[in-house]
């Protein structure tokens, strides 16, 4: 693919040819993961963990997308779509484990540990998610456009996305663990008691530290993934990462996939289930 100002540079949409099998796998991975979250946010109540199963379904139809491209890598369609779905699904997971953190402060009512005040801490990382959704969507529909420069023009429109992202998380994560750090001296917090989990596929007990210690790998993992997804669109169509599909999966999809069930074992929902809330806390957490 190449303009008349750029006849020289050749952009092609892959640089191999996109692998059913590898696909196949993550799909089902997150579509089995989507039942599951389906299933325990339906159980909790816990509607502020919709973004991540929207999230999982986007990541589902990315991959699936990804199968169509095997048997026609030039189709612009499917590449835009398994693009955008799956930049796209990590902001989504970014909004729930933002709410989460405000939650777990009110249910504790430790709001005065945290540095950055509950009420306005969800709407502050939830405007930057947002930012950074709507760029990376703005990116990939730019490189709708199947142009040289408006590939790349889109690739430049995403990198800012990712780098909102990153600096957002980056602060949440700061924020958590300053948190975290405050209320564990605390001896009331600490003594919280914690709820045994109603699934089958966990036996994890569902108290806020353990849930703050899986909103840890969470951050982790989604923050690995940013910084792969920057210099990868910093490298450029023809770096070594477009070049090699097994990256995507090491460092994207299987980051993604651990997020998703890290999340189901040790679920935020089963502790701030509102059926044992005990009072309302009258804030605003979106």
């Amino acid at each position: 693919m190449s303009d008349g100002k750029n006849a020289n540079i050749n952009y092609e949409l892959y640089r191999y040819i996109p692998s059913v099998p590898a696909a196949a796998i993550f799909a089902v991975v997150f579509a089995i993961l989507a039942i599951l979250h389906s299933i325990v946010l339906i159980r909790n109540r816990t509607y502020f963990f919709i973004p991540f199963l929207i999230g999982l379904f986007f990541e589902c139809g990315g991959y699936l997308a990804r199968i169509k491209s095997h048997f026609d890598k030039e189709a612009l369609g499917p590449y835009i779509a398994q693009t955008m779905l799956i930049l796209l699904a990590p902001p989504l997971f970014a909004a729930s484990i933002y709410m989460t953190l405000g939650r777990i402060a009110v249910k504790l009512r430790a709001e005065k540990q945290s540095i950055v005040p509950v009420r306005i801490l969800t709407k502050i990382f939830v405007t930057g998610d947002v930012i950074s959704f709507l760029l990376q969507a703005g990116g990939g529909g730019y490189m709708a456009g199947g142009t040289l420069s408006a590939m790349t023009t889109g690739e430049h429109i995403v990198i800012g996305g990712l780098a909102v992202q990153l600096a957002f998380f980056s602060f949440f994560v700061f924020v958590s663990f300053v948190f975290h750090w405050r209320a564990r001296k605390h001896p009331e917090y600490v003594a919280v008691p914690s709820y045994p989990t109603p699934s089958r596929w966990t036996r994890f007990t569902a108290g806020w530290e353990p849930i703050m210690w899986a909103l840890y790998a969470a951050c982790a993992l989604i923050l690995v993934r940013s910084i792969f997804r920057v210099i990868e669109f910093v490298q450029g169509n023809a770096g070594y990462i477009m070049k090699h599909e097994f990256l995507l999966y090491i460092f994207d999809a299987l980051l993604m996939a651990v997020t998703g069930i890290v999340l189901v074992a040790i679920y935020p929902g089963v502790f701030l289930d509102r059926k044992r809330s005990d009072r309302d806390s009258g804030v605003d957490l979106m």
